[in-house]
């Protein structure tokens, strides 16, 4: 087996020293509609890097891109829904299984068919697996998760592409393969040239987290998605700001390249874990990338504490991605 290329069957739990993970806790969690297109919103979280959602609306029905991470949460995003649409919900799409973007499924209606790809379904098997390895990006509200009483999973799921069409317009479901996770689904509606890309594809410049698999067959699916989609213009990121979507496939592909040069290097030459990780190249050490500083400026939250927080966070997730892939091509 080459350890390049192995895909782990469930989520890396280990962390490095001092690590310090993304904050998702609903606590002060505000989710504002930003109209792409007609009947198409992102539901952007006002707080990065917490959840965003979507909404896309068609002549007969509606669309939401993932449920949040509470039923409380699930239950603001309907709320929300309602107010920007009197279409029927009839469609659920989780991009990933994590449980920041699948807890809340358990609160929309019985008659909202939830829908992702097959192996984002295939790992929401443990409930409890689950809720413990997002209690890290709780903060001290990890008693919330006691309100998740089942993790209902999708429906219908796909292999490689499916179309929903809500009455006039069509929504296209992408699987191009592992990245972030194994199932990492791409919403992407192509009269508005949007994709909402969850956990896969982050505004350029933001680290990006290999949970469960390495920089090759994530720079894979990339290229994959690059070619699908030569006309996506915007994406809208499971975290953090909307961005343009080929330059932010881009960045990270030089990321990922880079990094599995990076470790492959240090791992045949026989170096420890600490030392791949001081011998690895920071793309944060100088700063934020401008884009991304000027896209945060979007926020109304405090400049200054914003660029210093996703700096600091950038930085932990690229020890993490350094973590992940060493333990990867050193497995037996």
């Amino acid at each position: 087996m080459n350890p390049t290329t192995h895909i782990p069957e469930r989520e890396l739990a280990e962390r490095p020293s001092g690590y310090s993970g993304p904050n998702l806790s609903p606590s002060g969690l505000r989710l504002i509609p930003h109209a792409l297109a007609d009947g198409v919103h992102a539901l952007m979280a006002t707080i990065p890097p917490k959840d965003n959602n979507g909404l896309v609306v068609g002549r007969d029905a509606a669309l939401v891109v993932d449920a949040g991470i509470t039923p409380e949460v699930s239950g603001r995003i309907q709320g929300l829904v309602a107010e920007l649409t009197d279409r029927p919900l009839r469609f659920l799409v989780n991009t990933t299984y994590h449980g920041d973007h699948t807890f809340g499924n358990m609160a929309f209606p019985s008659d909202t068919v939830i829908v992702s790809s097959r192996p984002n379904k295939e790992n929401m098997a443990d409930l409890d697996y689950e809720k413990r390895v997002r209690s890290g990006n709780m903060y001290g509200d990890e008693a919330l998760f006691d309100t998740v009483t089942r993790w209902r999973t999708p429906d219908v799921v796909f292999d490689g592409f499916a179309e929903i069409d809500l009455g006039g317009r069509a929504v296209q479901l992408w699987h191009f393969g592992p990245g972030n996770g194994p199932g990492d689904t791409v919403v992407y509606v192509p009269d508005a040239r949007v994709a909402w890309t969850g956990n896969l594809l982050c505004h350029a410049g933001t680290a990006h987290m290999l949970l469960q698999g390495g920089p090759e067959p994530y720079a894979g699916t990339l290229r994959r998605m690059k070619d699908a989609l030569p006309d996506l213009v915007t994406i809208v990121p499971g975290h953090g700001p909307s961005g343009d979507g080929h330059a932010a496939i881009d960045a990270l592909l030089a990321y990922l390249e880079r990094l599995h040069d990076e470790v492959l290097g240090a791992v045949e030459a026989g170096r420890t874990l600490e030392e791949t990780m001081e011998a690895c190249t920071d793309p944060w050490t100088e700063g934020l990338d401008p884009k991304l500083s000027a896209a945060l400026a979007r926020y109304r939250i405090p400049q200054d504490p914003a660029r210093r927080g996703m700096l600091y966070l950038c930085r932990n997730l690229h020890r993490l991605n350094i973590l992940a892939t060493y333990r990867l091509y050193t497995r037996p």
